[in-house]
Order: structure tokens, then C-alpha cells, then sequence
């Protein structure tokens, strides 16, 4: 697959963005504001990056676009280069618009449009929303919906190179065998026997979603009647056709829609692991959001979890955010203008470097030790160990045990004292409820067994030359992370500094 491809290195990929247009959409989120850093920063002269953000109007995108990209400390570095020339270079090179990938036309003017297809050369997608138990519908028309029209909008860009689309390595399911990086095929679905049909799929959240007549007077109460049947209807289709939640699922038949769609312009698709907080540069420790693997690290810090889901032993797959968009920056260079291709990469790191919990588990124990929390009194707040259980019947157990229990002597209780205690146990019980459904979400995600195959892009990086220190910038290689080193030093740090405020 990867014989065309002939060495690659700083300057050509460098080489390659300059004087390019290209369209990214997400830009607001994670990833897309590294990618968006990156590019500015190795690259200068890339002729434009249109920048696609949900906004009513274009001053709404300008300001969505300063506010939420270009103001995050991860410009840092570029503010110090350009000075009181950055916003003037920004100016110049960042083009919000207000759109939407859900719509049709992803939600721009007829004329706007035109505009954009006669110049682009490169299509970004990282739009997506992640939430494992999100509302179907709105999990359909982001992941599967906007990937259909974003490529409607390439197959009029006349002088494309690449359409990009970043999935998520999860969307082959919870097989605890390797994992390969192939195209899924429409309609395929993991559980044996079954078809899976995005068109009936979308007509079932349809559906659904008008249920019976809402009454006005009670407006509130069918809203979240809607939300709540649309939240459960995405976690059950998902797991009747085998994927563990909604967000890997649409992104699996986001894949789908692409395969379909595609037709014959170059297409990469790169899928992540979980990711992780910037290693290198910009601004080592910069993330944005809680991963699955922070609830964790946050919980420990707060002191508000004394017990987590998590066998110490199994491997987490975990990649940087910078490493990520390496890889989709040598990979946009490498695979450029060749029509038909498809080529999926999976950007991850239990083949070549796998790393368990245990490890993340001490990283934080040693970090809280040599940095110990104060309460507001100036009181240290002492290091608890945390109970750790490798299986949910287990989990549930104790949960039934310590919390279900004392509620319902509580609810006797209750009964017989005409409701005194109803607020409380109210509360105590939405709490309970609370955690059992997040366990039953992200259970099968923290017992995951699978090994993801990175051959592929293996290959890709093989590719690379390191003749000098510039070409270390576009580092993508997962063997040369010391977990250990990298959770204590720099991600641990970097959660509790940018998200756990």
C-alpha cells in the first residue's frame, strides 16, 4: 500500500502545506486547535485556512474563532513570534465562517460556496461530537450526516488533493483480537447476521423524535422526556448492532458514508486512540477536556472518588494530541492528489508501545505524593488509596452494597416519618442512578482488550528521515514515549492546570 511513497521529511511536508487553501472543520475543539496552531506555526504561507464554526452570522464565527481558537494559551508561542504583528497574520491567513456541517451545503450561501470549491486544495474534518451516550439524532447528524455533506461539498472542488476525515480507532469494536486499519464496509455490522441501514437508521430517530403530539402546557417536562428517549435510543441501537455506545458507533457509520461517497478523490482516514494531552510543543501539558482516563486523575485530585472501574493490568491505548496531528500532516503530505486512494490509519500505541493503568495509577500517586493538595484552611489533604474493581457484577455489588442498600432503609425510613427525609433521598438516589448508567456507558471502554494494528502508518514513519533536528517537529512514533515520564511530568500536570480548575 504505502510503495508510492517516497521519503518524506520536515520540508516537504512544510513544502507542501504552503500556498495551500484548506477547509477545517471542528477547529474549535481539541485536536482541530493544535492542527490549526501547527500549520500557522511551521507554515506561514499557507495561503488560507477556512475555519468552519456553528454561529448565527459572520461577526458571531469571527468572534467564536478569536475567542475560542486563537485566543487558547496554546498560541503562546505564536503571539511571541509575530508580536503585536499576530492578529494582523491572523487576519490574513484565518478565514472563520459560520456553517454547519449538519446542513446542507454545510450551511453556507450558494455563492459562498462556489467561492470556496474553485480554491480548495485540502478538507479537514475533525467536527464530531464525542459524548459515548449523546442524543441519536444528534449524534446522527453530526457524525454521519456531516461527513455526507462535506463530501458532497469536495466532489465540487475542482483542484482537491485530499479529503481528511478523523474517526476514532474504537469504531472496530471491543475484539480483544488486533485490529487492523481497513475501510469498514457499508452495511456491515458487528454483531453476525445482521445489516446495518443508515437510511433506516435515520428514519428511526425520526420517528422516534415526533412521538406522540407534545402538549404546550407542558413543554419542559417533554423536552427532557425527548432528550432522555433519544439518549437511550442511541445506546440501544448501538448495542443491537454490536457497538459498545453511540459516539463509536455513528463514527463507524461515519466511516461508512464516506466509503459511499467518496468517489475517486484521495481520501485518508486517521483514527486515534484515545487522545492525550500535548507531549512536545507547543505548550507541553495543554489539553482541553476531560478524556475517559482524566475522570481518574480528576476524581483522585478532588478526593471525590474513593473507588474506580479499572483492571491496573490491561493496556490503555493512549496517543498525544500533537503526535496525532503529526501523523495527519505527514499523511495529508504523503498521500495528496492520488485519485482513488483510501488509506486508514490507525494513530495509536498498544503494538508498539502499550502502557497499562497501573502505570498512569502510580504516575498519580507519586505526583499527589510530591505535590500534596491544601484545603482552603492551609490543611493538607491526605492521599487516600483508591479501590480499584476489574470487573462491573463486582462494581455493582459494591455499589449495591454501600449505597443501594442504606437508600432504600432510608426510603422505609422515610415513608414512616411522612417524607421527611424525601429531598435527601431523592437526590442520594438520582446520584446512584448517576453513576450506574456512567458505568454501564463507559464499562465496556475501560475493560477494553483490543490491540490496534498500526502497520500502516508503521510504514509511513519509515518514510521518514531525521536529518536534522527541524524533522523531529512532525514526530508521530509512539516507542519513543516513556509513559511514565510522560504521565508525571507533562499530562498529569497538564489536567489538573487546564482542566480540573
Amino acid at each position: 500500500m504505502e510503495g508510492s511513497i517516497m521519503h518524506m521529511d520536515a520540508a516537504r511536508i512544510i513544502g507542501f502545506l504552503k500556498g495551500k487553501s484548506i477547509l477545517i472543520t471542528g477547529s474549535t475543539g481539541f485536536l482541530g486547535k493544535i492542527l490549526v496552531e501547527k500549520i500557522l506555526r511551521v507554515q506561514p504561507h499557507v495561503h488560507k485556512m477556512y475555519l468552519l464554526v456553528r454561529a448565527i452570522d459572520a461577526p458571531s464565527a469571527n468572534q467564536r474563532v478569536h475567542q475560542e481558537v486563537i485566543g487558547a494559551e496554546l498560541f503562546g508561542l505564536l503571539r511571541e513570534k509575530y508580536g503585536e504583528g499576530f492578529d494582523s497574520f491572523i487576519q490574513d491567513k484565518v478565514v472563520p465562517l459560520a456553517g454547519d456541517i449538519t446542513g446542507e451545503d454545510l450551511g453556507l450561501e450558494a455563492s459562498t460556496l462556489h467561492d470556496l470549491a474553485k480554491d480548495m486544495d485540502v478538507i479537514i474534518n475533525i467536527a464530531a461530537t464525542t459524548n459515548f451516550y449523546e442524543r441519536y439524532d444528534v449524534s446522527l447528524d453530526v457524525n454521519v450526516m456531516g461527513v455526507k455533506h462535506l463530501c458532497q461539498f469536495a466532489k465540487q472542488c475542482a483542484n482537491l488533493k485530499m479529503l481528511m476525515h478523523v474517526s476514532t480507532a474504537f469504531v472496530s469494536g471491543d475484539s480483544a483480537e488486533l485490529i487492523r486499519e481497513k475501510p469498514i464496509t457499508p452495511g456491515e455490522a458487528l454483531r453476525e447476521g445482521l445489516r446495518l441501514d443508515i437510511d433506516a437508521e435515520l428514519r428511526l430517530a425520526g420517528d422516534v423524535k415526533k412521538g406522540p403530539a407534545n402538549n404546550a402546557d407542558d413543554d419542559a417536562h417533554n423536552k427532557t422526556a425527548e432528550r432522555k428517549a433519544m439518549k437511550e435510543l442511541g445506546l440501544q441501537r448501538a448495542r443491537h448492532f454490536g457497538w459498545s455506545n453511540t459516539y463509536v458507533f455513528t463514527k463507524a457509520m461515519g466511516e461508512m458514508v464516506l466509503e459511499q461517497h467518496r468517489g475517486d478523490m484521495p481520501v485518508v482516514v486517521m483514527r486515534p486512540s484515545i487522545i492525550t494531552s500535548v507531549r512536545a510543543d507547543p505548550l507541553p501539558g495543554w489539553m482541553q477536556g476531560t478524556r475517559t482516563i482524566d475522570t481518574l486523575i480528576i476524581g483522585y485530585a478532588k478526593q471525590n472518588i474513593s473507588c474506580f472501574l479499572a483492571d491496573l493490568r490491561l493496556v490503555v491505548d493512549v496517543v498525544p494530541g500533537d503526535m496525532v496531528v503529526n501523523a495527519m500532516l505527514t499523511a495529508a503530505a504523503a498521500r495528496s492528489g492520488e485519485k482513488g486512494a483510501l488509506a486508514v490509519y490507525q494513530a495509536t500505541s498498544s503494538l508498539r508501545n502499550p502502557v497499562t493503568y497501573a502505570v498512569l495509577y502510580r504516575a498519580g500517586g507519586r505526583h499527589f505524593a510530591e505535590h500534596p493538595r491544601v484545603r482552603g484552611n492551609g490543611e493538607v489533604i491526605p492521599n487516600r488509596e483508591m479501590r480499584f474493581f476489574s470487573t462491573i457484577p463486582r462494581f455493582r455489588l459494591y455499589m449495591i452494597l454501600t449505597y443501594k442498600l442504606p437508600l432504600e432503609i432510608l426510603h422505609a425510613a422515610n415513608l414512616l416519618l411522612c417524607g421527611l427525609f424525601s429531598n435527601f433521598y431523592n437526590d442520594s438516589n438520582r446520584k446512584y442512578k448517576f453513576v450506574m448508567r456512567l458505568v454501564d456507558v463507559y464499562g465496556p471502554f475501560a475493560f477494553f482488550k483490543g490491540c490496534f494494528d498500526d502497520t500502516n502508518l508503521e510504514s509511513l514513519r519509515s518514510t521518514m528521515v531525521s536529518k536534522s533536528s527541524e524533522d523531529e517537529m512532525f514526530n508521530f512514533n509512539p516507542k519513543g514515549i516513556d509513559w511514565d515520564d510522560y504521565f508525571y511530568r507533562i499530562h498529569i500536570p497538564g489536567v489538573l492546570k487546564y482542566v480540573c480548575k
